[in-house]
């Protein structure tokens, strides 16, 4: 089993979305999600050697469900069209998300769209040392990986408590806080797929672990 088989299973899937065809195919389809639960295994123990902070997060915690939430979502298809995985997960949001799919594949972190007690607890962070923060996001590495931060709908005033003049009133406007970086099928399919992960991951981690304090000071 490989990247390569997972993807055509997606192509077959989203062609043939619907319940009767993925019965017809669970066999496939548990062999690429067992697949991809080992590689995350595998991955799980090597980040957890280069961070001391790493939060154990086995292949089966890491992997998201492949059925939409048709309660909330009734208009979307019965299936996605990737295979979701969040690891170094204490909660689901914060992780080293891992998203690969037909349509696109990326690698992402950080906080989308956060409870309002989670923004909150962000922006006091900003407001006491936003200049750490920025720093993160201007480092020439960061920027030549990740670019900006994903674009949001941001405030079109100061958040309640805080001054339109304040110094770090671009942050503290914003209501997501999050990084993405695209992947081709090429570049997961390739024999460094694994070390590209780890580079990844090392370039984020001072940008997640800001966040994730801001959230558990």
């Amino acid at each position: 089993m490989s990247f390569s088989a997972m993807y055509t299973f997606l192509k077959k899937l989203q062609q043939n979305n619907t319940k009767e065809w993925m019965d017809a195919h669970r066999e496939e389809y548990h062999k690429v999600r067992d697949f991809y639960i080992e590689w995350l295994d595998k991955m799980n123990l090597k980040l957890a050697k280069i961070d001391p902070n790493y939060y154990d997060t086995p292949g089966k915690k890491a992997i998201n469900r492949i059925n939409n939430n048709l309660m909330f979502h009734p208009n979307k298809p019965i299936y996605k069209d990737h295979f979701g995985a969040g690891l170094d997960q204490v909660s689901k949001q914060g992780d080293f998300y891992i998203h690969l799919g037909t349509s696109e594949s990326f690698i992402g972190g950080g906080y989308w769209h956060p409870s309002p007690k989670i923004l909150k607890s962000i922006r006091q962070a900003i407001d006491y040392n936003g200049e750490e923060l920025k720093k993160i996001l201007n480092k020439k590495s960061f920027r030549e990986m990740f670019g900006e931060m994903v674009v949001d709908n941001p405030l079109k005033t100061a958040p309640k408590g805080y001054s339109q003049e304040h110094e770090h009133i671009d942050l503290l406007r914003r209501k997501s806080f999050a990084v993405t970086v695209g992947l081709t099928q090429k570049e997961v399919m390739s024999n460094n797929f694994e070390e590209r992960v780890v580079e990844i991951y090392n370039e984020m981690l001072p940008f997640r672990r800001y966040l994730n304090q801001a959230i558990t000071v």
